[in-house]
């Protein structure tokens, strides 16, 4: 059993949606990260950093894992999925994760801060980090182009990238002219496992609604500035 320490979040999701499509048992534990939970010294034991995702693995002397990307790999190495045992096949797969890791989400993280959050809207930062998300979805969907999955089978290159890249509304990237991107976005949209696991711990509210996505925007405006 895996205990999962996670928020409604792009890196939550990563870990949520790894658990659900490896099948592995797990129990959810909302971390409220608007009231601090995550800064709590209980916290602080299991992840140093103060951030979410993190996990504590109870079948393995209660061994704890913290950041997305730690977490993923750990996952798809205990159950053997997901990630490739050959050296080359393994090396893809994690290329796409840090791929996602150093690229994607930090900018759409920073897309996210200028353009949603900040009440002063500074648009030389927003265009930079808009801009630059942009050219990463254009790096995938060009790979897309000629494969059907990032690093050969569906593999955690995906779900990482997937549970950022599917928030470029909120972001306010744009994706037009990328079919190749929309295509596989549609595609991991339609398992079953991803579905449930962008759910967990909680449905959020309808962003498009303008009173949901600026009390949304107000509550991360308080996490960033702390």
């Amino acid at each position: 059993m895996i205990d999962l320490y996670t928020a409604p979040t792009p890196n939550g999701w990563k870990a949520s949606v790894t658990l659900e499509e490896l099948a592995i048992p797990y129990e959810t534990h909302f971390v409220n990260i608007a009231k601090d939970e995550q800064k709590k010294p209980d916290y602080l034991k299991i992840n140093p950093n103060g951030r979410i995702p993190a996990i504590v693995d109870r079948n393995a002397d209660n061994f704890a894992v913290f950041e997305s990307g730690a977490i993923m790999i750990y996952l798809a190495e205990k159950a053997g999925k997901l990630l490739p045992t050959d050296a080359k096949g393994r090396s893809r797969v994690i290329q796409w994760l840090m791929f996602q890791m150093g690229g994607v989400g930090p900018m759409m993280g920073q897309a996210n801060v200028f353009f949603r959050y900040m009440p002063e809207k500074i648009q030389p930062a927003i265009d930079r980090y808009q801009n630059e998300s942009r050219r990463l979805f254009e790096v995938l969907d060009g790979h897309l182009a000629d494969n059907e999955w990032l690093a050969g089978d569906f593999s955690i290159a995906d779900i990482a990238n997937w549970c950022w890249v599917r928030t470029y509304r909120w972001s306010g990237i744009n994706v037009e002219g990328l079919p190749h991107l929309a295509r596989w976005r549609d595609a991991i949209k339609e398992r079953p496992a991803c579905r449930r696991g962008i759910e967990v711990p909680f449905v959020l509210p309808n962003t498009e609604d303008k009173k949901a996505a600026d009390e949304f925007a107000k509550d991360a405006l308080k996490i960033v500035q702390r």
